[in-house]
């Protein structure tokens, strides 16, 4: 079985840094291998469209980089699509609309292994992750149990129920999402509503009480700084699509000035 390498960082307390894609095309992975900068690739599946083909073509890339790898899924269809995601060899998977403690414990239970230790759902499957043997050995268990278990908490029941869900056994990750939480309140994302930012601080500081890694998501470098001083250490910065829309736009309406001029 394939170590994971996001599973190693974690265990040895290092900080970790990843990026977003949406796209599935292998080669950007590749790219960012190329940099060595970066611990994991994050793979948006939640905002695009894949066939399981892709997922498994994703981690190929990933892995030929020595890069760890995140799935941030869809609530819908999550148990399925989870276990998929890491039948294809992803490290970690991202839950999105968490809206309770039960509903954290069964998508942990998802990804762990299928015993009377672990309690998860996740049986022996001939897949990638997998190969070439079928699987159920204490190597695949083992391999099962060290996925890291990630949720985003944007939802306004789920800020209520945060001491519950940060007490479940399996909650390793939490990364605060304003702008599905701004709407479950009933207000715009654009509205720096003063309770999106109080329960921002809330989770961070939440989370490092109970020894939940808080996970942060930035725009750039710049913005970094004042998650540091509150004490994390795990970001996950830009994504891809953002990345060419603002080039496009800055440089196309440089030329646009220059063609007119």
């Amino acid at each position: 079985m394939r170590a994971n390498i996001l599973r190693s960082l974690l265990d040895e307390g290092k900080p970790t840094l990843g990026t977003h894609i949406h796209t599935v095309w292998p080669n950007v992975v590749e790219v960012l291998g190329h940099t060595g900068l970066y611990d994991y690739v994050e793979f948006v599946a939640e905002y695009g469209t894949y066939s399981l083909h892709d997922l498994d073509n994703i981690c190929r890339a990933a892995e030929l980089h020595n890069l760890g790898s995140m799935i941030k899924i869809d609530w819908a269809n999550n148990e399925y699509i989870a276990q998929r995601a890491v039948g294809s060899g992803f490290d970690s998977v991202l839950f999105s609309d968490v809206r309770s403690a039960q509903g954290a414990r069964d998508c942990v239970g998802y990804i762990r292994a299928d015993t009377p230790e672990t309690g998860g759902t996740y049986g022996v499957a001939t897949r990638r992750f997998s190969y070439m043997g079928y699987g159920g050995d204490e190597a695949y268990v083992e391999a099962l149990n060290k996925v890291v278990v990630a949720f985003m908490l944007e939802k306004k029941p789920a800020l209520d129920e945060l001491d519950e869900i940060l007490a479940v056994e399996g909650v390793e990750m939490l990364q605060w999402g304003p702008s599905d939480f701004s709407m479950s309140i009933g207000v715009s994302p654009k509205s720096k509503d003063a309770r999106v930012q109080a329960g921002e601080k809330r989770v961070i500081e939440s989370c490092l009480a109970a020894g939940v890694i808080p996970r942060i998501e930035i725009s750039t470098a710049d913005e970094a700084k004042q998650y540091l001083d509150l004490g994390a250490r795990h970001f996950c910065i830009g994504t891809e699509i953002t990345i060419l829309y603002q080039f496009w736009q800055k440089e196309g309406e440089e030329m646009r000035r220059a063609l007119e001029g």
